[in-house]
């Protein structure tokens, strides 16, 4: 999968170099990475301004339309089945549903950071396919927003994790919360690990884990129990 994301701050993305994971997933060409200054695609050549006053008065600066456009068409589209995305706090909300969703029919996705009061809508008309949210709150800009769904995208992305059940089994993959996770010293400040646990036996650890998952999804969200449509969740009812 390869990103290509138009920001004013692209020094921002080199945090994502930190991660062995996706480092290596650099390394390796699973995914590739191209940020753009959106500044290079200004007209004005003394002060590279990409921004201007709204019509209708109001606080703050908007970003121009021609710089955007200017930007997206000077990427090319050949890298696979393509989209431009903008971050905004307006848009759908990025969930781990979509994760999937997106690896399957997507192998490109230019990610448009906006800033200020955000950006000329003719462009958000013309440009986009799709505007994305990671929550109901409002950042300085979309840089954040883009990292957190690049990072949730490549976990999906063949090769990247060293095993793939870290992905399968992650929280919200399979539409509940995660099970607790226990490791060594087995008893710490008189907190044992569970028994099962301890067994060998794969088919006990995987019922009592699926238990742990349907009732920790029960307690913190239970809302998301209602969009499960699985067998063993009736099983699971009777024994929480």
């Amino acid at each position: 999968m390869h990103f290509d994301v138009i920001t004013l701050f692209p020094e921002m993305f080199s945090v994502l170099g930190a991660s062995k994971i996706w480092q290596n997933a650099i390394d390796q060409s699973k995914l590739s990475l191209t940020c753009h200054q959106l500044r290079d695609f200004s007209s004005d050549p003394l002060h590279c301004k990409v921004d201007d006053t709204p019509y209708g008065g109001g606080a703050g600066m908007v970003i121009k339309v021609e710089p955007l456009v200017k930007a997206v068409q000077s990427i090319a589209r050949d890298k696979g089945p393509s989209e431009v995305w903008m971050m905004s706090p307006q848009g759908d909300l990025w969930a781990q549903s979509k994760v999937s969703t997106t690896k399957k029919s997507l192998k490109h996705i230019i990610l448009v950071c906006g800033r200020y009061e955000g950006v000329d809508e003719r462009f958000i008309q013309r440009w986009v396919d799709r505007c994305m949210s990671i929550g109901d709150y409002v950042l300085s800009g979309g840089e954040l927003a883009a990292m957190v769904v690049m990072e949730s995208l490549s976990r999906a992305v063949d090769g990247v994790l060293g095993d793939f059940r870290s992905f399968e089994d992650d929280t919200f993959e399979s539409g509940m919360l995660k099970y607790p996770q226990y490791t060594k010293p087995r008893i710490f400040e008189g907190l044992a690990v569970p028994e099962v646990l301890l067994s060998g036996n794969h088919g006990e650890i995987a019922k009592w884990r699926a238990q742990q998952s349907y009732n920790r999804t029960l307690q913190k969200r239970p809302d998301l129990l209602k969009d499960i449509d699985l067998l063993p969740i009736e099983d699971l009812k009777k024994t929480s």
